[in-house]
């Protein structure tokens, strides 16, 4: 099987790798500003899509189906983001006779369409939030008086945060409603959004499953994500530190009965909130594609995610049974993106100078940057993940400390620095943080000397305090 892989980055290459442990062929695709990137020169071959912009190129589904079959390609990894959780392209993929290695269109409707996928937890006695999608400002008024503030608009055709804006007050809402929709359309080609009822205190659990189209599906456990700024995720561990071993359960088995309700083929996330109040799960949504955490699910339970979803993609069933699932120890991802975390995280954009990150047992970086690449406005932020696992909690998080001490990144501001402050907080290492950690923090986690510069001067010491020393 030769493989198209449409997208860009850290997660192409993480395609490309898994392509090869398997023996298949590559293709990457790259707009305009992309093309001395990493992702392109690993491919096998590589081929234009047109300008930045992802409409002009990410997002083109003529064009990029168009390169599949003039490369002899017999599938397409869509990766996350841009078109991953997009039906009509899936669709069409399929239609040209060619394999989409992710959920069927149908699935991707189904569970998609957030109200669906609702209804379909609801009929399943999964408990859910109440919420609506909307047309228009009119109808968003009247649905959010309905609700009651807080509400929280969210893009009903993808995830990762994008369009998510908490109303508080009637007069937020109409702008808070075009801006949700302007950066849906932006981000997943659809511009059609939802109010939410908005749960202030709360934690973010999601689980992970595999279904193999076959009938069986399989959960590898659960991850939580609540240290959040904007509705996206910067730190991800697994296992979630509060969670009892019945409330593991439940959730686990509520996202593994959703899946076959759905008849899900491929790898998915069901994600479920946390009402710290009322110590309560509600069911949230389900990403129908390969979620940016996925690797402290692959640190714990040595299953590699992406090679099971080539192998489904080829007709495979799975080669484990839910049983054979046994996560060990505890694992960190540190989302590494190019912002400005004392300019409400701000993109920084310009060029990366030099880049240094960490290497050793139980440390897995997954990343997309060289010297020379510049940060564009185009794309998301992200632009490498720092993985590390330890036998417990306190290791992995004394391991993601040191871990942190040996990465640099010159040329732009990082969260770098935010990530070793979030790890020394005494609420993180309670475990009792939720997503407004951030929020009612700020102070202590993002006030003094700039975090990057700091950081990144002292790591450059380091690391020339090593070279003296191996040469002398």
């Amino acid at each position: 099987m030769r493989v198209l892989i449409a997208n860009r980055g850290e997660i192409a290459r993480r395609v490309i790798r898994a392509c090869r442990a398997l023996g298949l062929k590559t293709v990457a695709v790259y707009s305009d500003a992309d093309r001395y990137a990493l992702h392109v020169r690993e491919a096998d071959e590589a081929f234009a899509l047109g300008l930045p912009p992802p409409v002009q190129s990410y997002l083109r589904i003529e064009k990029i189906i168009e390169v599949a079959k003039a490369s002899q390609c017999q599938a397409i990894h869509p990766g996350y983001g841009f078109l991953a959780e997009n039906p009509d392209f899936a669709q069409a993929v399929e239609e040209a006779g060619l394999i989409f290695i992710g959920p069927t269109a149908q699935a991707i409707r189904l569970l998609g369409d957030k109200l669906a996928a609702r209804r379909l937890a609801q009929s399943l006695g999964i408990p859910t939030l109440s919420g609506a999608q909307i047309t228009d400002i009119h109808e968003a008024k009247r649905i959010a008086e309905g609700l009651g503030y807080p509400v929280l608009t969210k893009a009903a055709a993808g995830g990762g945060g994008k369009g998510m804006r908490v109303v508080r007050s009637p007069a937020e809402l109409e702008s808070a409603v075009e801006r949700a929709m302007s950066e849906a359309y932006t981000a997943f080609g659809d511009s059609s959004v939802f109010l939410e009822r908005f749960v202030p205190r709360a934690k973010h659990i999601e689980v992970q499953i595999l279904a193999d189209g076959h009938g069986t599906v399989v959960h590898l456990f659960e991850r939580e994500c609540s240290v959040q700024r904007r509705h996206q995720k910067l730190i991800e561990e697994s296992p979630a530190p509060v969670l009892t071993d019945s409330e593991r359960a439940l959730i686990c088995e509520a996202a593994v009965k959703l899946a076959h309700a759905a008849r899900y083929r491929s790898a998915g996330t069901v994600e479920f909130l946390y009402d710290l109040d009322h110590q309560r799960f509600y069911f949230l949504e389900v990403n129908t594609r390969l979620q940016v955490e996925h690797p402290i699910t692959e640190m714990r339970t040595n299953i590699d995610i992406v090679q099971e979803q080539l192998r489904i993609a080829a007709g495979e069933k799975l080669s484990f049974s839910q049983s054979e699932v046994r996560p060990r120890g505890h694992a960190l991802e540190l989302r590494l993106c190019a912002e400005d975390p004392q300019n409400d995280f701000a993109p920084s954009l310009g060029k990366i100078v030099e880049v240094h990150f960490p290497q050793g047992e139980h440390i897995r970086v997954d990343h997309g940057i060289q010297p020379g690449d510049r940060i564009w406005p185009y794309y998301d932020s992200l632009i490498a993940k720092l993985i590390v696992w330890g036998a417990d909690r306190e290791q992995a998080i004394s391991r993601a400390l040191e871990a942190l001490d040996e990465t640099f990144v010159l040329g732009v501001r990082t969260t770098v620095g935010f990530h070793r402050r979030a790890l020394e907080h005494p609420e993180f290492h309670s475990g009792s943080y939720g997503t407004d950690f951030i929020q009612r923090e700020r102070e202590r986690l993002l006030s003094g000397p700039p975090l990057s510069e700091v950081l990144a001067l002292g790591a450059v010491a380091k690391e020339l305090e090593r070279v003296e020393c191996a040469s002398s």
